[in-house]
Protein backbone atom coordinates (compact mmCIF):
# COMPACT_ATOMS: atom_id res chain seq x y z
CA UNK A 1 0.00 0.00 0.00
CA UNK A 2 2.78 2.05 0.64
CA UNK A 3 3.89 1.82 -2.88
CA UNK A 4 0.61 2.81 -4.44
CA UNK A 5 0.53 6.10 -1.86
CA UNK A 6 3.78 6.84 -3.44
CA UNK A 7 2.74 6.32 -7.23
CA UNK A 8 -0.26 8.68 -6.18
CA UNK A 9 1.86 11.22 -4.56
CA UNK A 10 4.20 10.86 -7.94
CA UNK A 11 1.57 11.26 -10.30
CA UNK A 12 0.24 14.55 -8.49
CA UNK A 13 3.08 15.99 -8.72
CA UNK A 14 4.10 15.35 -12.41
CA UNK A 15 0.19 16.46 -13.00
CA UNK A 16 1.03 20.09 -11.39
CA UNK A 17 4.17 20.75 -13.04
CA UNK A 18 3.05 19.56 -16.25
CA UNK A 19 -0.12 22.48 -16.02
CA UNK A 20 2.28 24.96 -14.67
CA UNK A 21 4.35 24.31 -18.06
CA UNK A 22 1.38 24.52 -20.22
CA UNK A 23 0.36 27.63 -18.50
CA UNK A 24 3.47 28.82 -18.55
CA UNK A 25 3.53 28.03 -22.56
CA UNK A 26 -0.07 29.65 -22.88
CA UNK A 27 0.69 32.90 -21.50
CA UNK A 28 3.77 33.23 -23.17
CA UNK A 29 2.05 32.62 -26.51
CA UNK A 30 -1.13 35.44 -25.55
CA UNK A 31 1.72 37.89 -24.81
CA UNK A 32 2.76 40.67 -26.63
CA UNK A 33 5.82 40.33 -28.23
CA UNK A 34 8.74 43.08 -27.59
CA UNK A 35 9.28 45.24 -30.72
CA UNK A 36 12.77 45.43 -31.93
CA UNK A 37 13.83 49.30 -32.70
CA UNK A 38 17.03 50.14 -34.36
CA UNK A 39 18.62 53.91 -33.79
CA UNK A 40 20.45 54.77 -36.99
CA UNK A 41 22.85 57.82 -35.85
CA UNK A 42 23.21 59.74 -39.27
CA UNK A 43 26.78 59.56 -40.49
CA UNK A 44 27.32 63.14 -41.97
CA UNK A 45 28.18 64.30 -45.55
CA UNK A 46 32.17 64.92 -45.74
CA UNK A 47 33.78 65.74 -48.98
CA UNK A 48 35.90 62.54 -50.26
CA UNK A 49 39.25 65.24 -50.15
CA UNK A 50 38.80 65.33 -46.14
CA UNK A 51 36.87 62.18 -45.60
CA UNK A 52 39.76 60.89 -43.67
CA UNK A 53 40.12 63.85 -41.16
CA UNK A 54 38.19 63.33 -37.42
CA UNK A 55 34.64 65.59 -37.59
CA UNK A 56 33.70 67.20 -34.43
CA UNK A 57 30.97 68.93 -32.91
CA UNK A 58 32.86 72.14 -31.95
CA UNK A 59 31.31 74.92 -29.99
CA UNK A 60 32.49 78.27 -31.18
CA UNK A 61 30.14 80.85 -29.37
CA UNK A 62 26.59 80.04 -28.45
CA UNK A 63 26.56 77.70 -31.51
CA UNK A 64 27.68 73.99 -32.09
CA UNK A 65 29.36 73.26 -35.58
CA UNK A 66 30.36 70.40 -37.47
CA UNK A 67 34.04 70.58 -38.58
CA UNK A 68 36.95 68.58 -40.27
CA UNK A 69 39.32 68.78 -37.82
CA UNK A 70 43.09 70.11 -39.18
CA UNK A 71 45.44 68.97 -36.07
CA UNK A 72 48.48 68.10 -37.93
CA UNK A 73 50.87 69.30 -40.13
CA UNK A 74 49.59 67.18 -43.08
CA UNK A 75 46.31 67.62 -42.35
CA UNK A 76 46.76 71.58 -42.34
CA UNK A 77 48.54 71.35 -45.48
CA UNK A 78 45.78 69.92 -47.33
CA UNK A 79 42.65 71.60 -46.00
CA UNK A 80 39.82 72.29 -48.31
CA UNK A 81 42.23 71.98 -50.96
CA UNK A 82 40.00 70.66 -53.90
CA UNK A 83 36.90 70.57 -51.90
CA UNK A 84 33.91 72.62 -54.32
CA UNK A 85 30.95 71.65 -51.47
CA UNK A 86 31.76 70.91 -47.76
CA UNK A 87 28.40 68.74 -47.77
CA UNK A 88 26.92 68.68 -44.12
CA UNK A 89 30.04 70.18 -42.08
CA UNK A 90 30.06 73.72 -41.15
CA UNK A 91 33.71 73.84 -42.27
CA UNK A 92 37.28 73.30 -41.20
CA UNK A 93 39.06 73.67 -37.76
CA UNK A 94 42.98 74.25 -37.15
CA UNK A 95 44.57 73.65 -34.34
CA UNK A 96 47.98 73.77 -33.17
CA UNK A 97 50.05 73.02 -30.05
CA UNK A 98 52.28 75.95 -30.77
CA UNK A 99 51.65 79.55 -32.47
CA UNK A 100 50.03 78.79 -36.07
CA UNK A 101 50.84 79.39 -39.60
CA UNK A 102 50.06 81.32 -41.84
CA UNK A 103 47.44 80.10 -44.76
CA UNK A 104 47.32 80.41 -48.67
CA UNK A 105 44.27 79.53 -51.44
CA UNK A 106 46.54 77.27 -53.43
CA UNK A 107 44.02 74.54 -55.29
CA UNK A 108 41.46 75.84 -53.08
CA UNK A 109 38.31 76.17 -55.27
CA UNK A 110 35.93 77.91 -53.34
CA UNK A 111 35.81 81.54 -51.65
CA UNK A 112 36.31 80.64 -47.70
CA UNK A 113 35.97 83.25 -44.58
CA UNK A 114 38.40 82.41 -41.95
CA UNK A 115 38.69 83.24 -38.24
CA UNK A 116 41.34 83.25 -35.88
CA UNK A 117 41.37 82.73 -32.00
CA UNK A 118 43.76 82.61 -29.62
CA UNK A 119 44.76 80.04 -26.87
CA UNK A 120 42.33 80.61 -24.34
CA UNK A 121 39.94 80.74 -27.00
CA UNK A 122 39.07 84.32 -27.62
CA UNK A 123 39.09 86.01 -30.95
CA UNK A 124 42.11 87.35 -32.67
CA UNK A 125 40.87 88.42 -36.35
CA UNK A 126 39.21 87.12 -39.42
CA UNK A 127 39.40 87.78 -43.51
CA UNK A 128 38.05 86.87 -46.05
CA UNK A 129 40.31 84.70 -48.81
CA UNK A 130 39.85 84.11 -52.63
CA UNK A 131 40.74 80.79 -54.32
CA UNK A 132 44.53 81.44 -55.77
CA UNK A 133 44.43 81.13 -59.63
CA UNK A 134 48.45 81.58 -60.38
CA UNK A 135 51.71 81.79 -57.91
CA UNK A 136 52.78 83.74 -56.35
CA UNK A 137 49.37 82.77 -54.22
CA UNK A 138 49.00 85.73 -51.15
CA UNK A 139 49.30 84.71 -47.54
CA UNK A 140 46.81 85.34 -44.92
CA UNK A 141 47.34 85.66 -41.05
CA UNK A 142 47.04 87.65 -38.28
CA UNK A 143 50.02 90.47 -37.28
CA UNK A 144 51.27 87.80 -35.56
CA UNK A 145 51.14 84.24 -35.68
CA UNK A 146 50.51 83.41 -31.73
CA UNK A 147 47.08 81.87 -32.29
CA UNK A 148 45.71 78.36 -32.21
CA UNK A 149 42.63 77.91 -33.89
CA UNK A 150 41.49 78.80 -37.03
CA UNK A 151 37.78 77.70 -38.68
CA UNK A 152 37.51 78.52 -42.03
CA UNK A 153 33.99 78.36 -43.84
CA UNK A 154 32.58 79.32 -47.19
CA UNK A 155 32.37 83.05 -47.63
CA UNK A 156 29.67 84.99 -45.53
CA UNK A 157 28.59 81.66 -43.45
CA UNK A 158 30.85 83.47 -40.21
CA UNK A 159 29.36 86.62 -40.15
CA UNK A 160 28.12 85.64 -36.66
CA UNK A 161 31.48 85.75 -35.16
CA UNK A 162 32.12 88.52 -33.28
CA UNK A 163 35.03 89.93 -31.49
CA UNK A 164 32.93 88.46 -28.11
CA UNK A 165 33.11 85.13 -29.77
CA UNK A 166 34.54 82.26 -27.83
CA UNK A 167 35.86 78.58 -28.84
CA UNK A 168 35.58 75.32 -27.09
CA UNK A 169 37.88 72.62 -28.15
CA UNK A 170 39.94 70.20 -26.32
CA UNK A 171 41.88 67.72 -28.30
Amino acid sequence: MKWMTSIVGIAVVAAACSATSAETTASQADAPTAETTTTVLAVPTVPQQIADYDVRDVQVGDRTMLLAIADSPSLRSQGLMGVTDLGDLGGMLFFWRHDGDSFWMKDTLIPLDIVWFNEDGTYKDRASMVPCTEDPCPTYAPDDLDFRFAIEAPAGSLSWVSSATVITYSD
